[in-house]
């Protein structure tokens, strides 16, 4: 059986990178990373290997 992926809330997503939550979620608003999901009232959801990837993804267009 595949394993469910486990989302997080900002906090610990940022928490997880080293940056203030305000950071990840203003990321977040200028489409600059994708959250997972979005709740019902608007919240984010992250999958962390997915954020990652998406980050270093990220470093290596800046390259």
């Amino acid at each position: 059986m595949a394993q469910e992926r486990q989302l997080v809330r900002t906090a610990e997503a940022a928490r997880a990178l080293a940056v203030d939550p305000s950071t990840l979620s203003r990321w977040a608003q200028k489409g600059i990373v994708k959250p997972a999901l979005r709740t019902a009232g608007g919240q984010a959801r992250w999958d962390l290997d997915d954020l990652r990837a998406q980050i270093q993804k990220l470093q290596e267009q800046d390259r």
